[in-house]
């Protein structure tokens, strides 16, 4: 098998040569073992390039502890440098509840840990800009998409500016990439000044004055760069088109809604009144949550984070554009059978759609891929089923046929007229959304489909589902309800189905977004009636959080002796931990519910907090 037929993105010196590549367009620096497959962003955005016609080449887990000659073998791009941490931000990655350092990485070869540094945005960036000072850097991925702003560090205690001010990176996109990263590319290819590129929906910047003062027109790139874009010169001198070449064409994007921009709390002033920092989350949270959303304006120092709004959720067609990718779904060739924890995870895995709008307080999902479902058609899903079957290492399972939640596949609003005006965090809390159409007709009609696939022997949904999206506490809320439940159950569940009711105490569960326990009592009711039924012995492992904002030990006594867990499998529960950009981490550090800006009991004394964690196992 040559080199060409494993993987056309090269990551090497030989292998750049080996393409007979002159130039490459973009090159990014990434945090985890190079995986291309679509659960792994850089993979996406490589990929999507890619089709459009650019060079892209790949750094995984760049060494910035020697002389820096990994981030220096590839030369200057053509048109960018790209940043990330990799799929997870990179302290939570390092470290646990407790801030003990944790001592493997699942995105790292062998599973070792210590391959990226702390902050590895930052890291990556200032090394970029202290050695190529004239190439843009542009940033992204879950560690730059959730701390675009001022936002809480749990590891340093303190409030700490957009990740923009901190890195010096030229542009951050936001969210999920593939669209923005496309059109950004194209700007600064085409040579676009200043202020047309300030323009483009979902990214973000930093831009010294006072926000409305005008700021200069010229291309934030080298000279240098500037004159290789000018005159088709790669970067040793060789030509090049001067556009890049392919017939992707993704729908162009529309400027940035008209219309006056919200200006929020300074960093300053947010380091000064935490009141004003849960203030400013709360705008924030409204404008990630509404389908027509406002350009976000924060000053910080002696000049301002601008935050664009976000493209329209992807339609079905675009996302499809991006599954139909020629992903490989293997590793790098570079790591020669060494075997990344992260992929055996998700190998055998099919990703359904993107988004989730369940609002948990304590969750990144929604901020960083958005509120509204944005699902794949079912050719897309199923053709990557019939390639997933034709691999060798295949062997008939697909481990996990899901999403961040499940069975929201499909789902939308009745009428997307009201949609298109509502500024609910969740549509499901404090109620389900009367709008929202919560048939799981479609998702069982995928599921029949997908295990109809020759050479499928299971398809397990590995992934959390939301039993408040076919239960109340009356029962079934339609006919699809029952259906569902036994079907997950006897054919979709390896022996346990894990939900997560997170507490048992309404008041806890106020604060962290979920609805009331009642829900999985009756979903243990209609559990164990459906393995009566059919003589099986299917096992229910609800998740829980400890020490969240507004929990107490009584609370957590409370929990560990609710009766309704009894004869349960009780080992899975976290400890709270404060993550950028969600609305626990603002109450965690504020004291105060940016909902309402009432004071909030918080548990922050270390010892106590693994208290509460250790009463849940104690019986």
């Amino acid at each position: 098998m040559t080199y060409l037929t494993e993987c056309n993105i090269p990551t090497s010196v030989k292998e750049v040569q080996r393409l007979g590549w002159d130039w490459i367009d973009i090159i990014f620096f990434t945090g985890d073992a190079f995986v291309d497959h679509p659960s792994f962003g850089t993979a996406c955005i490589a990929r999507y390039l890619e089709k459009a016609g650019y060079r892209v080449a790949v750094v995984p887990q760049p060494n910035w502890r020697d002389d820096l000659r990994d981030f220096r073998k590839l030369g200057a791009p053509r048109l960018y440098f790209a940043v990330n941490a990799g799929a997870m931000d990179s302290m939570v990655n390092h470290y646990t509840a407790a801030k003990r350092l944790r001592h493997d990485d699942a995105y790292t070869p062998e599973g070792k840990a210590g391959a990226r540094p702390d902050r590895a945005v930052t890291v990556y960036t200032k090394i970029l800009k202290q050695l190529w000072p004239e190439v843009p850097v542009v940033i992204g991925g879950v560690e730059a998409s959730l701390r675009r702003l001022t936002h809480y560090d749990y590891w340093e205690n303190r409030l700490m500016p957009s990740i923009l001010v901190d890195s010096g990176a030229d542009w951050l996109c936001y969210g999920m990439g593939e669209r923005p990263m496309l059109e950004l590319t194209r700007a600064i290819e085409a040579g676009r000044n200043l202020r047309q590129i300030e323009n483009l929906p979902q990214i973000a910047f930093y831009r010294s004055g006072r926000y409305g003062k005008k700021t200069s027109e010229a291309l934030p790139v080298s000279a240098a760069s500037a004159a290789i874009v000018g005159s088709g010169q790669g970067a040793a001198g060789q030509a090049f088109p001067s556009g890049a070449s392919g017939s992707f064409q993704p729908a162009r994007p529309q400027p940035c809604r008209a219309g006056e921009p919200l200006v929020l709390h300074s960093y300053e002033k947010c380091c000064e009144d935490k009141r004003a920092f849960a203030e400013n989350f709360h705008e924030i949270e409204i404008q990630a949550n509404v389908l027509h959303a406002q350009t976000l304006i924060e000053p910080v120092g002696k000049g301002y984070v601008q935050i664009n709004p976000p493209y329209p959720p992807a339609t079905t067609e675009e996302m499809d554009a991006c599954w139909d990718l020629p992903f490989t779904k293997r590793p790098h060739p570079r790591y020669k059978g060494k075997r990344i924890p992260a992929y055996d995870m998700i190998k055998d895995s099919i990703i359904t759609h993107r988004g989730c709008f369940g609002g948990c307080n304590f969750c990144t999902i929604a901020a960083h891929q958005g509120k509204f479902i944005q699902s794949r058609s079912e050719r897309s899903i199923l053709d990557e089923v019939r390639r997933l079957v034709a691999m060798p290492e295949f062997h008939g399972n697909i481990s996990d046929l899901g999403a961040p939640t499940a069975n929201m596949y499909g789902m939308h609003g009745k009428k997307e007229e009201l949609c298109a005006k509502c500024r609910r965090q969740s549509c499901l809390f404090p109620g389900p959304c009367p709008n929202l159409d919560r048939s799981h007709e479609r998702v069982l009609n995928l599921y029949r489909q997908v295990d109809a696939v020759k050479g499928v022997r299971h398809s397990y949904i590995g992934s959390g589902v939301r039993y408040d999206l076919f239960l109340d506490e009356k029962g079934f809320i339609d006919e699809t309800g029952k259906p569902y439940l036994q079907e997950l159950m006897l054919k979709h569940t390896s022996g346990r189905l894990k939900v997560a009711p997170e507490h048992t105490e309404d008041k806890v569960l106020g604060y962290m977004g979920k609805p009331s326990f009642r829900l999985f009592e009756r979903l243990r009711k209609e559990f164990d009636r459906i393995n009566r039924e059919n003589g099986t012995h299917t096992e229910l492992v609800p998740y829980f959080i400890s020490s969240h904002p507004g929990c107490t030990l009584d609370d957590m006594r409370r929990l560990a002796a609710n009766p309704c867990l009894k004869g349960i499998w009780m080992e899975q529960v976290q400890d709270f931990m404060p993550t950028p950009m969600t609305t626990s981490s603002v109450m965690f550090w504020s004291g105060l519910d940016p909902r309402t800006m009432k004071p909030v009991w918080v548990e922050r004394d270390m010892l106590k907090k693994k208290a509460q964690k250790a009463l849940f196992f104690k019986k």
